[in-house]
């Protein structure tokens, strides 16, 4: 809405030649757009049920039916221009992957696969952990990185060949999984990682190391009975050590 609202309002420019023109034109354009917010907000809901909920995509009449009981009146072809229309300001890119489909994919086989932590349950573990991961961007990867090369001051090369981990969406989903199981039911924690590995074919090893780094940053490494923090790259290796001897 706010690219078609731009893109109207770049055109009236180009279009206006005097003051009093641009005052009639912009209450007509501002008119304009009232008018089909909430079309343009309902073809938005309508086009992201076909791509989420294909057993359960929201119908033309539906939508329709909807609109006329707040009072719009629309007729299927404007609803059909209205989602052609969205589609054009987004250039047609509204399937873009992101780390939350990675993840409720991963857990959707997960419950298949009958793992012992209820998916639910790490599903909402899982979004407040992506939260922290979003804001803690920097420091959970530099303490990754750190892990990684088991060296405190990673070289500049090093820090280039560490961002293709930095964009690869499936491994931080199996992060981020990994963590919410141990936070949810630790016990269980080595049966999800090997779940894991099984279905994305990354090493036990990284994905313990990917969650200890989101752990450390979430729940820390300090137990209240212990001043001193554990080394990361020695916590990776600990880490390591328990899922080699869970395989």
């Amino acid at each position: 809405m706010v690219k078609q609202a731009e893109n109207i309002c770049r055109q009236a420019r180009i279009q206006l030649r005097d003051n009093k023109r641009e005052f009639q034109n912009w209450r007509a354009l501002k008119e304009q757009l009232f008018n089909k917010f909430t079309l343009r907000l309902v073809s938005c809901v309508q086009l992201a049920s076909k791509l989420s909920f294909q057993s359960k995509i929201i119908s033309n009449v539906t939508v329709l039916n909807f609109l006329q009981s707040l009072g719009y009146l629309h007729t299927k072809e404007e609803l059909l221009e209205s989602e052609l229309d969205v589609l054009k300001s987004l250039n047609f890119q509204i399937n873009l992957p992101t780390p939350l489909a990675y993840v409720e994919i991963l857990l959707e086989v997960l419950g298949y696969n009958g793992c012992l932590v209820p998916a639910m349950r790490l599903h909402a573990t899982c979004l407040t952990l992506l939260d922290l991961v979003y804001l803690l961007h920097e420091p959970i990867y530099e303490s990754l990185l750190r892990a990684s090369i088991e060296n405190s001051t990673p070289s500049q090369l090093q820090g280039e060949k560490f961002i293709s981990v930095k964009e690869d969406f499936m491994l931080l989903a199996v992060g981020i999984i990994a963590a919410s199981a141990f936070i949810q039911s630790h016990e269980c924690w080595s049966q999800v990682v090997e779940h894991l590995q099984s279905i994305t074919g990354i090493a036990l090893a990284s994905i313990a190391e990917f969650s200890y780094a989101i752990l450390t940053h979430s729940v820390g490494a300090n137990t209240p009975g212990r001043q001193q923090s554990i080394p990361p790259h020695l916590a990776a290796r600990a880490l390591k050590t328990v899922a080699s001897c869970n395989t």
